[in-house]
């Protein structure tokens, strides 16, 4: 199950790309815009494709790090699944840094999860033909249940519509990774996946009104924001890498439900570090009982992680 682990660890680390997210989105010095931030966040993923450079050395290239000896010439099904990796991770994320912006991260986050667990798991039964040990769907549930659980109070019907539309559409970016790699192999499909966001992202600077919005934004952003924006994304590339890696050894609707972990470690590093973060990084409100309620749909999550190993 070492892609179960892989993915934990993927979703730990997403935890605080979105502690960062909530904090960037939410400052209105730093980069308010989600259309613009989404933007640079799938440039800076695309750039993700140097890790074949380390395919060159032979140990880690044994180890599963991908290599530029197995990328081959793209078919026109390969093109456009790329392009179409890329369209719905853009979406998904703009959505999400809206929804960010308007609600505190541990109730919108887990909502996203769920939807796009739910999501991937409908889809990969539809389109893979998976099925899976008892167990195995009684974790998904319980992850699913309990995130949702958590999620139960946002502000706005408005920000209510923007996670259930982020987690589907990041659904659809997990499955059509997982058809990608099931088609051409991890290496050549993440490879031309990656390709895919250069040339989706850049195509958007080809539209006037895209241009105007994200050059006046760059313009007003000051190279501290800048630093901390490229921090981010450097581990949110780590994040992504790690559970499109898992989605290639295992399934995808588990992956996604395993998003209910990331809700747990927010809520543990909000608890435990709170204090020393900037305000509009953590939760608004950390009354006991609220606080308490939260506890309680956290052990809903670890049931069902527990129930993906038994």
């Amino acid at each position: 199950m070492s892609w179960i682990f892989l993915a934990t660890v993927g979703q730990f680390i997403n935890a605080i790309v979105a502690i960062f997210d909530k904090f960037i989105v939410s400052d209105e010095e730093m980069l308010p815009r989600p259309f613009v931030y989404a933007f640079y966040t799938c440039l800076f993923t695309s750039f993700w494709v140097l890790i074949y450079l380390a395919g060159f050395i032979p140990s880690l290239a044994a180890v599963g790090v991908p290599s530029f000896s197995n990328v081959t010439t793209p078919s026109l099904e390969t093109v456009a699944m790329s392009f179409l990796t890329a369209y719905t991770f853009f979406i998904a994320l703009v959505s999400m840094y809206d929804a960010l912006k308007k609600a505190d991260a541990s109730s919108a986050m887990p909502i996203v999860g769920s939807v796009s667990a739910l999501s991937s798991f409908g889809m990969s039964y539809l389109f893979f033909d998976i099925e899976l040990h008892d167990n195995f769907v009684v974790g998904l549930i319980l992850l699913s249940v309990g995130t949702m659980l958590v999620a139960q109070t946002l502000p706005k019907l408005s920000v209510i519509v923007l996670v259930f539309h982020s987690g589907l559409f990041f659904a659809l970016h997990y499955i059509t990774m997982k058809g990608l790699f099931n088609s051409i192999g991890f290496d050549d499909g993440f490879f031309w996946s990656r390709i895919g966001f250069v040339l989706f992202t850049l195509s958007l600077l080809l539209v006037p009104a895209y241009f105007d919005k994200i050059s006046k934004q760059t313009e007003q952003t000051s190279s501290k924001t800048g630093l901390v924006v490229i921090g981010s994304k450097v581990l949110a590339g780590i994040a992504s890498f790690m559970l499109l890696k898992a989605t290639d050894m295992g399934d995808v609707g588990v992956v996604q439900a395993l998003g209910g972990l990331q809700y747990v470690f927010i809520l543990l590093i909000t608890l435990i570090f709170g204090h020393w973060l900037p305000a509009s990084a953590t939760d608004r409100d950390m009354r006991p009982n609220v606080s308490f309620r939260k506890l309680l749909y956290v052990v809903v999550i670890l049931m069902g992680f527990v129930a993906l190993f038994t």
